[in-house]
């Protein structure tokens, strides 16, 4: 058995926990550079906000509704997260962290009533952190994420489905006429891996349900689409095909890209973001003890734009596999002076590691070379690089390129309206007074 915790609209939730004034209010959270929707609280839903609207089409909902827009604050929202899923981790013996809101919980071996307990943990979240979240449990992974999306809906839309459903799932308790019924009244796209696509190749040809995909033949769905739709069939007719993952497999490309905060043209403001983006992406790099051996930069204007478009990207090979921050800033910045062009609106920017091994795997040195102690050298003030920044704040100790004007640089993203760090910064913490 599995259940998945998953948070309700969890970054508006997450705001919502320090304003509690937001609460019944139509709020949405905007991507970076307040750009398009990326949260909706369920009031905003039901103006017909979509997922993904961009921010200037509809901000006139400010005047005519009440609409809030906040900028995304991913410092409250991660933190929140790991206090959400360190709480989580007491409904069974394993867990899948499977994004910052949702996270699978191994069953196996828990006694009793798994409602009841899913509700204690349900209501313990709610308490200690101000998350209110939805739970599902079923017999594979594929059918606690369709028990998850039936808890959550029953109680955001009372009468979809039976009452007792809300908040707290459990499809395998259910009778099989309960349990048929239900399937039937949830549409086939709400599956776990069935895209839109896919959905949309599925009701055409009359699978509208979950139950009418459930009555296909697995190996008819493996030579018609592909043996990850068969895989999902299974799952939902209870054969476990997707396993549990305590740890995270480790990324074999990680990247760092941003739309900058304003358009920018100096070669040497192009060159602070890329080394920023560089950093970011050697620190995760080191975080998951792996080497890279290419770097890839790029540099692009706005296709919205009526401007000059320019778009570029260049990869450079690393001379041994590393994960050294300045060895990687410098082959990105190589990369960047060769692709770049004046002239040009620049809007975004990025930089990718590629070709990436465990750091247990190290080129020997060719025999001409002299062996020092250089990299051992190099990987200790990594190590304290990354050790400062995790106690101070990310950001503390850069490279010198980056720049020293923080949130003040050209390029910085647009966040004019995020909230304090409320959880991360001593200066922002809540003050509750008599």
């Amino acid at each position: 058995m599995y259940a998945l915790v998953d948070g309700n609209n969890f970054y508006v939730s997450c705001e919502r926990v320090f304003r509690p004034s937001l609460n019944g209010c139509p709020v949405v959270v905007l991507s970076n550079n307040d750009g398009c929707a990326i949260a909706r609280s369920n009031e905003a839903k039901a103006l017909g906000i979509a997922m993904g609207a961009p921010w200037f089409k509809i901000k006139h909902m400010a005047e005519s509704d009440g609409l809030v827009a906040l900028s995304a604050n991913f410092a409250l929202y991660g933190d929140l997260s790991d206090r959400m899923m360190s709480l989580a981790a007491g409904l069974g013996p394993r867990q899948e962290i499977y994004s910052i809101d949702e996270s699978f919980i191994d069953l196996t071996g828990v006694r009793g009533d798994l409602v009841e307990r899913s509700h204690k943990i349900r209501a313990r979240i709610l308490q200690w952190v101000g998350i209110p979240c939805g739970i599902g449990i079923g017999s594979t992974k594929t059918l606690a994420k369709l028990a998850n999306h039936i808890a959550k809906t029953a109680e955001r839309k009372p009468g979809s489905y039976p009452a007792h459903l809300a908040q707290v799932c459990d499809l395998a308790a259910l009778s099989q006429s309960e349990l048929k019924a239900v399937l039937a009244a949830t549409a086939v796209n709400e599956v776990w891996g069935v895209g839109r696509q896919i959905s949309k190749q599925l009701m055409e040809g009359g699978v509208n349900t979950v139950l009418d995909l459930m009555r296909l033949d697995p190996a008819m769905v493996k030579r018609r689409w592909s043996v990850v739709l068969e895989r999902t069939v299974r799952e939902l007719h209870g054969l476990p095909c997707i396993d549990l993952e305590s740890m995270p497999k480790p990324k074999q490309e990680i990247a760092c890209t941003r739309s900058f905060g304003h358009a920018i043209t100096e070669l040497h403001e192009v060159a602070e973001a890329i080394t920023e983006f560089a950093s970011r992406a050697s620190q995760k790099l080191r975080k998951q003890r792996g080497l890279a051996g290419q770097v890839v930069c790029f540099i692009r204007t706005s296709p919205f734009r009526t401007d000059p478009q320019y778009s570029q990207s260049i990869t450079v090979p690393l001379r041994r596999p590393t994960a050294d921050t300045t060895l990687i800033v410098a082959s990105a910045l190589a990369g960047l002076r060769a692709i770049y062009r004046p002239g040009f609106k620049l809007a975004q920017g990025g930089v990718m590691l590629l070709d990436i091994r465990p750091d247990s795997i190290q080129q020997s040195e060719l025999a001409l070379e002299q062996a020092s102690d250089d990299s051992v050298g190099r990987t200790r003030l990594m190590t304290a690089l990354d050790g400062l920044n995790l106690r101070f704040g990310r950001g503390a100790v850069t490279i010198a390129s980056a720049g020293l004007d923080g949130d003040r640089r050209a390029w910085s993203m647009k966040q004019e309206r995020r909230t304090p760090a409320y959880t991360t910064r001593l200066e922002d913490m809540a003050v509750a007074r008599a």
